[in-house]
């Protein structure tokens, strides 16, 4: 048998030929290196998101530090006025994306803690945000739930909202400066019954997000700086804490499951409210006894005592004695002292003879 000849041209790839398997080969290496690296995206997404969906848990010193952001140095005010206003719209917003805390729907109509909650959610929308838009008191709402889901802060509503209400320095002003004691308004205290009942039933205001504080846009506090700015609402200027603790999930909180609302020092609240209202005011009926005016927190004596002020109602006048109708003991002094001739007998006047003192 005979080998026939070979025929070398057809066993050699043409140029298209040997072009075109080049072109399939980098295409093949490309979609395996897009697969790979595909893959390691997709997971490096997933583990993301997985390690974003986790709860933060802070230590009680962590916890204790977020909380007296706004206390001591961090509470004194930079400024007030006009040239706070301008020196507010200066503080830029922070960046980021502006997440939600989840509803809040622990709280049903029946619950026995639903009427003291719906109280102390009320008085912080009324008292903080009577006259604001509906938009600023839900935010003020948000705020307390805000709060009440944070580590940093008390477990329930009431707990939140008179946070410090019997100490030196309270987290809504209100519970501590003797706003309490002022009568609401009709009509605003209904409109926030409204807001705060639609908190409390799992409605969310998202315009401020994870909020966690707030101040008049009048008022520049130094703690402004150490918080990051969401947005102004009305008159109040909104913060997140900066960093992990301002996300959404360090709010790990659970609800308590009870409300109480703290027995209040009425006396000190009544001397924080005459403080910074004029003496006859809508308390001037609430008399210490033995006074005619309320108690001032000018007054420099113990809450007990009821000295310093004279009770005009008692008909008593202040009155000096006369001499001439003093006691006998001092006319026998006067007495004692006549007229006599001095040493050097110069007549200086005839000597009156002392008379009998009569008790």
């Amino acid at each position: 048998m005979t080998d026939s000849p070979v025929n070398l041209n057809r066993l050699s790839p043409s140029p298209e030929t040997s072009r075109g398997s080049s072109r399939r080969l980098r295409l093949i290496i490309m979609i395996v290196v897009a697969a790979v690296l595909g893959l390691g995206l997709g997971t490096w997404w997933l583990a993301e998101q997985a390690l974003g969906a986790a709860p933060m848990h802070l230590t009680p010193k962590q916890a204790q530090s977020l909380a007296q952001v706004n206390e001591g140095a961090g509470a004194e005010l930079v400024l007030q006025g006009q040239s706070a206003q301008d020196r507010n719209a200066m503080i830029p917003v922070s960046g980021g994306r502006l997440e939600q805390v989840a509803a809040f729907s622990a709280l049903g109509a029946g619950n026995s803690s639903y009427q003291t909650a719906l109280k102390c959610m009320t008085q912080a929308i009324y008292y903080e945000a009577a006259n604001e838009p509906v938009l600023g008191k839900r935010a003020v709402a948000q705020v307390v739930l805000n709060r009440m889901r944070h580590p940093a802060y008390p477990s329930s509503v009431c707990g939140v909202v008179y946070d410090g209400a019997n100490k030196a320095v309270c987290q809504f002003s209100f519970t501590c400066d003797g706003s309490l004691l002022r009568a609401p308004m009709a009509r605003q205290w209904q409109e926030s019954v409204k807001v705060a009942a639609a908190a409390l039933n799992g409605s969310v205001e998202p315009s401020v997000g994870t909020a966690t504080h707030y101040h008049a846009d009048y008022v520049l506090p130094r703690w402004a700086y150490r918080l990051g700015k969401i947005e102004q609402i009305g008159r109040h200027i909104f913060y997140r804490f900066k960093g992990d603790w301002g996300n959404s999930r360090a709010f790990t909180h659970a609800w308590s499951g009870r409300e109480v609302i703290p027995l209040l020092d009425m006396a000190r609240l009544r001397n924080a409210l005459n403080a910074q209202t004029d003496p006859v005011s809508e308390l001037a009926d609430n008399f210490v006894p033995g006074l005619t005016v309320s108690e001032h927190v000018t007054d420099r004596h113990a809450a007990a005592d009821v000295g310093g002020r004279i009770d005009t109602t008692k008909e008593w006048r202040l009155a000096i004695p006369d001499p001439t109708e003093a006691s006998s003991t001092y006319r026998d002094m006067l007495d004692r002292q006549g007229e006599t001739v001095s040493k050097s007998g110069t007549l200086v006047a005839e000597a009156t003879p002392p008379r009998k003192v009569t008790p």
